[in-house]
């Protein structure tokens, strides 16, 4: 089969503004979906010139709110808008809606009968905005009544379990065109490997109307294209990754695929979230993926499934990076620890940390690797946390001190201030003042002669680093640790260096 098209989902309130949309992203995609459920009363009278404005093969829905769509007005005013959009079609075919979709409950005739006369093609579609969908070739096979008709099948998956069934089933799925998607967060590895499953198409929607699809889990066609490279994308491409829950924000997939792009390798770097690890290890062993990186909340919980482990990993009893052994197993090895140490001496401008007090804030994998960084490099450490158990695992291990993470530490964080290194995911993605719930040192007021390092990288400066900014203090936040794990993880997925030198 060929590569599944890009299709873009349009669900502004007037034609026009769907219009802009479509010439802003003309060229990153190969077919539009006009949802004429989003679209204003009067705005569906002139639907039926929308392809002739377009200008670009289109695909004419009109969802009902039970499948996820706006439009609740009952079916005989769908049916005569449908009837609508499809009459007095033009001799030039490229003036016509070229697809129409229908769901699997929707049989009008004449409709039909209409839509094969000119050469519309049907989609013949069932939603699951809830469940999964199993036994998916049988259910395309009843669904699709006619050889002209495309069946698609979009269901909400409960666990990343459900996503890799859909590729179990569907690896050798090529007797006719389909469409599918798993939809959700969950789902996201569907849209980018749709290849994968053979489908025909894989849905996109613009950054100006993402609102309305987010929790179908769309993305958008400039990710879609320029991180994910999808027009390259084949039963070649050698597949990597990231697993982690809830996985909200990562910029890993951006800097991986550059630097595959960079490289000339015919390679992707995917999410796929979990919030159990050995999904993810029965998804990658699905898929074929070659390596992947580990993030909260499974550092630790990746290890027991690991054949071999480095120096690091078995230090600190946390791991990272997952890559595949020739026989089937996994090995594990763990970049924060380096990562770390060359971020934090180039944010210093210092060679070690000896004499410095560091607070280390939290107690999961990445504190562990950070504790086992601070030592290496000659610092005094404190561990703070407020699952005060956790904490005296990581502080016995390097033989630091630990305290909660709370009021009654403030004399002991004071005393450890020189370096405060967060490592936990509180603050991520909020743009939120400071509080309780978004800073984890809400209760700590910054001298301003404290240096202040968040792993979080999004937002760039979170309500910690902000409070901690306008006392003075110096601070960076996590990205440059990422980057630095990241070359790391680069070089055991591929075998190559990260940066090309000049003689390359």
């Amino acid at each position: 089969m060929n590569r599944p098209l890009i299709c873009l989902t349009l669900t502004s309130k007037t034609i026009n503004e769907n219009l802009s949309i479509v010439e802003k992203y003309r060229q990153y995609v190969d077919i539009v979906e006009l949802r004429a459920d989003y679209l204003e009363e009067d705005e569906c009278l002139h639907i039926r010139r929308f392809p002739m404005l377009a200008k670009i093969p289109c695909i004419l829905t009109i969802r009902r709110r039970v499948d996820g769509g706006l439009f609740d007005s009952g079916e005989a005013s769908r049916s005569m808008l449908f009837a609508r959009a499809l009459a007095f079609a033009e001799s030039d075919t490229t003036k016509n809606f070229q697809y129409v979709d229908f769901e699997d409950d929707f049989h009008v005739p004449s409709l039909q009968d209409a839509a094969l006369a000119f050469g519309t093609k049907i989609i013949r579609s069932y939603h699951n905005m809830t469940d999964p969908v199993y036994d998916i070739i049988k259910k395309c096979d009843d669904m699709r009544k006619t050889r002209f008709e495309i069946p698609k099948i979009a269901f909400m998956p409960h666990s990343l379990k459900d996503v890799t069934y859909l590729f179990r089933e569907t690896k050798y799925f090529t007797k006719y065109e389909h469409i599918l998607c798993a939809m959700g967060p969950l789902g996201t590895p569907s849209r980018i490997l749709a290849y994968k499953t053979n489908s025909y198409l894989t849905y996109v929607s613009p950054e100006e109307t993402s609102a309305n699809t987010s929790s179908i889990g769309h993305i958008s066609p400039i990710e879609l294209n320029e991180i994910y490279h999808f027009k390259t994308l084949n039963d070649d491409t050698k597949i990597y990754g990231i697993t982690g829950w809830p996985l909200a924000k990562t910029s890993s997939p951006e800097l991986h695929n550059s630097g595959y792009k960079a490289h000339n390798m015919n390679a992707v770097y995917i999410p796929f979230r979990t919030p159990n690890f050995q999904d993810a290890i029965e998804f990658a062993d699905e898929i074929g993926v070659r390596g992947f990186s580990v993030t909260i909340p499974h550092k630790e919980a990746a290890v027991p499934y690991m054949a071999e482990i480095d120096n690091v990993v078995e230090s600190i009893g946390a791991c990272n990076t997952v890559v595949k052994n020739r026989d089937g197993s996994w090995s594990g090895y763990n970049t924060d620890a380096p990562g770390l140490t060359k971020a934090i001496l180039e944010f210093l401008k210092l060679q070690n940390l000896r004499w410095k007090k560091v607070a280390i804030i939290g107690a999961g994998g990445a504190a562990r690797a950070i504790a086992y960084a601070v030592k290496k490099l000659g610092g005094k450490a404190c561990v703070f946390n407020r699952t005060i158990g956790k904490a005296k695992v990581i502080a016995d291990m390097f033989n630091f001190e630990y305290m909660p993470l709370s009021l009654e530490a403030l004399d002991k964080l004071e005393r450890y201030s020189d370096i405060i290194i967060q490592t936990t995911s509180v603050g991520m993605g909020s743009s939120e003042p400071s509080n309780e719930n978004n800073d984890p040192l809400y209760f700590y007021q910054f001298k301003g002669n404290e240096s202040v390092y968040d792993i979080v990288y999004v937002p760039e400066c979170t309500p910690m680093m902000q409070r901690a900014k306008d006392a003075g203090c110096r601070v960076c936040n996590g990205y440059s640790m990422l980057k630095y794990q990241g070359m790391d993880q680069f070089k055991l997925f591929t075998g190559e260096d990260y940066e090309i030198t000049q003689s390359e």
